[in-house]
């Protein structure tokens, strides 16, 4: 009886994506530069005297431009959530892949990191033959040229990481003093490893193994979906000479290709979207003459000859949730009152009788000013015969902070027991700046 060792996984064989251009690739790297001045540039950005795009958790402040949201405000990060998955979904419906391929971190910065290598080492063949070589001076040195400039911008953007959540100056300025927080530095490194090990090291096998996006697609995916498809009518069969299709087996759709498929072979999870394939097979059907798009974007549909339907149930559906949460968070955007309030009656002070036979009840106030200009706010209470605030009724409270303020409230005697009260916190000289929060009155 012969027994066969069979491995669970499949052994990595490496790959050597080879530099293409075109139209696509044109895209790609536009998306690239987009994608990267929005990220490197974002900390820097200033508004009103800080930093424009701040999520500082230390302080719970999260800024973005001129709003300032608080953790009460954690509403609006579901709802971004929401919102990409939706996009997500209805971007998949339409046209697969094109975040994979075009703007997603790991396809950018694998990008970013092949033009380094392509730079150091050369392109496809050089590499390839550079890594089959044994070990000299020349290796080493492109080696070790190669990883310190990965190692750099992997760096920077682990920084800049971490500059959206510390003042990036500020974090700047601690990490040249080496003064920098036992946080900032772990998660600024992590970060930069993350990068490093990714886009250098694993790139194909993020997609094919570790993205979850990879493996639910299909389940997004029907024959009117815009995939790159290769044409086998054409095409096939593949070789040189007059009786064979227009695919003159080249292999170069294979060779640019950055998860190693022939998508000669049909649609795969592993295809990205990227269209570098495209790219290739354009430049060769224009070299032997023959038409291009021989591999293209197009619907499995219209390659069986059927009209392709853009707007149907799932489309339609993705488009509609979509539109109608985009809209209502703008509206509750739009409609937010920079002024949040909480009510918390003091338990350590039970009710009390003072002068005149008033009932006191003892209350604390958290005022948010969640503008960026220190107002003033008159506080005013009503629910029972003769009820008032005692003391000063206006406070002042700095611009974006937060002030707990102790409210002394006095009413006309009552039956005994709670009584439903309201307390109404009311900007000074700002219109509709106004909030109502409820609370109870005991009377013993």
């Amino acid at each position: 009886m012969d027994l066969a060792e069979l491995s669970l996984y499949e052994v990595r064989r490496k790959i050597y994506p080879r530099a293409v251009h075109g139209w696509f690739a044109a895209w790609r790297w536009a998306l690239v530069w987009a994608t990267q001045i929005v990220f490197y540039g974002g900390p820097w950005l200033t508004w009103n005297g800080r930093q424009a795009l701040l999520f500082d958790i230390a302080h719970r402040k999260f800024y973005l431009f001129g709003l300032v949201f608080w953790p009460q405000d954690i509403i609006y990060l579901a709802v971004l959530l929401i919102l990409s998955a939706l996009a997500l979904f209805l971007f998949t419906a339409l046209a697969g892949r094109l975040w994979c391929g075009y703007a997603c971190p790991q396809t950018v910065y694998t990008e970013i990191f092949l033009w380094i290598e392509r730079r150091i080492e050369g392109d496809r063949n050089a590499r390839m033959k550079l890594d089959r070589q044994k070990a000299g001076a020349r290796k080493i040195a492109l080696k070790a040229a190669k990883h310190a400039a990965w190692i750099a911008v992997a760096l920077w953007t682990g920084i800049t990481f971490v500059g959206y959540f510390t003042p990036i100056k500020e974090l700047c300025a601690n990490l040249l003093a080496f003064s920098a927080g036992p946080w900032e530095t772990f998660w600024a490194l992590f970060y930069g490893f993350a990068t490093y090990g990714n886009a250098g090291w694993m790139r194909e096998q993020v997609c094919k193994y570790m993205c979850p996006y990879a493996r639910f697609q299909s389940a997004m995916f029907d024959k009117d979906t815009l995939v790159i498809t290769y044409d086998a009518k054409r095409g096939e069969p593949r070789g040189k000479g007059g009786d064979k299709g227009d695919c003159v087996d080249c292999g170069i759709c294979v060779q640019v290709c950055p998860t190693g498929i022939d998508i000669r072979q049909g649609l795969q999870y592993e295809c990205i979207g990227c269209a570098a394939c495209i790219d290739g097979c354009n430049q060769v059907m224009t070299k032997v003459g023959k038409p291009q798009k021989l591999i293209r974007y197009s619907t499995l549909h219209a390659m069986e000859g059927t009209p392709t339907r853009v707007l149907r149930p799932r489309v339609l559906v993705y488009a509609a949730i979509l539109a109608s949460v985009a809209t209502a968070a703008a509206a509750s955007l739009y409609l937010r009152t920079p002024l949040k309030v909480d009510v918390i009656r003091d338990r350590a002070a039970i009710a009390r009788e003072v002068e005149g036979g008033l009932i006191e009840n003892v209350y604390r106030l958290q005022i948010m000013n969640t503008t960026e200009e220190a107002r003033a706010f008159t506080i005013t209470v009503r629910g029972l015969p003769d009820m008032h605030v005692w003391g000063e009724p206006t406070v002042g409270v700095p611009a974006a902070t937060s002030r707990m303020v102790p409210i002394k409230v006095r009413a006309a005697p009552a039956a005994s027991g709670t009584h439903p009260i309201e307390f109404e916190v009311r900007a000074l000289g700002v219109e509709n700046v106004v909030v109502t929060e409820h609370s109870v009155f005991i009377v013993r």
